[in-house]
């Protein structure tokens, strides 16, 4: 399997580039690089274990379930992953605007957000293509049991934290070159004790 790189714990980091083509898959074609759908870890991760397509099936089957908004979305699919990754807005909202645009979805505003309906168009939509929805599910679960269930709670709040500490630091400002080396180094000394314990 094609593997790429992870940014921000994401499982989606593809920057909505699979959504370039259009609702069946032909046009720009899947690209490779950061992410894809559920791309691996510099190469020593999983590899890429979603298909070109799935995400969109795994939102039209959540929205199906009850109507929801996109934040929702992303903590569903990262509940079904036990938290291992998390889907990046920057790839969610890309596929919900597609699903909008197709008539397969309808928004309403409450507030400053969105709440996403199915159609009927929508439902017809799913109904068709029932088996590449039990695919795509099918290859959620098999993620979530390559990463051998639920992180220890330990584990997950030492996450958290380096994240935290990430988005703090960053939204300070622009951030100087000493500055920079010293985040970086400190990831670099991190990322290759993780690897060696």
């Amino acid at each position: 399997m094609d593997s790429g790189e992870l940014s921000d714990f994401n499982f989606f980091e593809d920057r909505g580039e699979d959504m370039r083509g259009d609702w069946h898959g032909r046009g720009g074609g899947h690209r490779h690089g950061r992410g894809g759908d559920f791309g691996g870890s510099h190469g020593r991760g999983p590899g890429r274990l979603l298909e070109q397509g799935d995400l969109r099936w795994l939102t039209l089957d959540l929205i199906a379930t009850q109507p929801r908004h996109g934040y929702e979305i992303i903590k569903a699919i990262a509940d079904a992953l036990n938290g291992h990754y998390t889907p990046s807005p920057g790839v969610i909202y890309p596929t919900l605007t597609l699903l909008e645009e197709t008539g397969l979805i309808v928004s309403e505003a409450q507030g400053t957000k969105k709440l996403y309906r199915l159609t009927d168009e929508g439902r017809a939509e799913m109904d068709a293509h029932a088996a590449d929805i039990r695919a795509a599910k099918a290859r959620l679960e098999e993620a979530n049991a390559r990463f051998g269930g639920s992180p220890a709670p330990e584990l997950v709040r030492a996450m958290n934290n380096l994240r935290a500490a990430l988005q703090v630091r960053m939204s300070k400002g622009e951030i100087s070159a000493a500055a920079l080396g010293a985040i970086t180094a400190a990831l670099d000394r991190a990322a290759g004790e993780i690897e060696r314990s």
